[in-house]
């Protein structure tokens, strides 16, 4: 399809493949899926050459696959897919870690875990019409970086828009996301000048907040705070008036988001 047509099949409702090996597997992640209204169709198929099959008989946005899989497994589907003139998104549904650098190399939209969230699914979705429209959509920004992280020996890919704040650890600095934490080898003063452009604020000598997560900022005993989450962290005297007033900005109608 041309850009015009992708983004009007997009606004019309994804059309989307489940692929699984597992029958329980596709029907939990089917029924997550036709709950999202940006999906239009759910179509599945229980092995790799099934889903070969069922790209032929239509206009399928994107996959959610599995990995291991008998017989072709997920990552040689993906492989054959590049081959295709106008392949469809990936995204690599997983109950495996040890995949994901392989998975991006491959050019992955996203990678989930199982059991999948529905929240964690939605922001795949969220990405997959990204990458069809060029859109970003209001969780991100045009230029989201990616960050390649170390877990327990397996590589890691976090979008910076998932980052909620950034703590110091001497030379080194901890990711917080909604969910997990990750230690990059880099201080929180190269974040702090690499990312201000993209909405983070150093809030105190330990903390890099992205401004989007905070949800609240209270003084307490002439101690300022701000909540992310279930988080409370603390707000350096010389920060709290700049920072107050990045979030009275953002607040006003009609202002964007930083």
């Amino acid at each position: 399809m041309t850009g015009l047509a992708e983004e009007t099949a997009v606004d019309e409702g994804l059309h989307v493949l489940v692929v699984d090996d597992e029958l329980p597997a596709i029907e939990d992640l089917a029924y997550l899926l036709r709950a999202d209204e940006r999906v239009r169709e759910v179509s599945t198929a229980s092995s790799g050459a099934a889903a070969l099959r069922a790209l032929d008989h239509g206009d399928v946005a994107a996959l959610f696959l599995d990995i291991r899989m008998p017989g072709m497994s997920g990552l040689d589907l993906a492989r054959v897919l590049t081959h295709f003139e106008r392949p469809p998104k990936i995204v690599f549904v997983t109950a495996y870690e040890s995949h994901a650098v392989d998975a991006f190399e491959l050019h992955a939209v996203d990678y989930l875990l199982k059991p999948v969230a529905q929240e964690r699914l939605a922001e795949a979705v969220r990405r997959v019409v990204a990458e069809v429209t060029g859109r970003p959509g209001p969780a991100a920004t045009a230029d989201d970086e990616t960050i390649p992280v170390e877990l327990a020996h397996v590589t890691r890919f976090v979008r910076r828009s998932e980052v909620r704040y950034a703590e110091a650890h001497g030379d080194y600095a901890r990711l917080y996301t909604r969910r997990d934490s990750y230690l990059v080898r880099t201080s929180l003063s190269a974040l702090e000048d690499a990312w201000g452009d993209a909405g983070f604020m150093r809030v105190h000598r330990s903390h890099l907040v992205a401004l989007a997560h905070i949800d609240e900022m209270y003084v307490e005993s002439g101690r300022c705070a701000i909540r992310v989450g279930d988080m409370r962290l603390p707000v350096s005297r010389r920060n709290t008036r700049a920072l107050r007033d990045r979030l009275v900005r953002n607040a006003r109608p009609g202002a964007q988001r930083p």
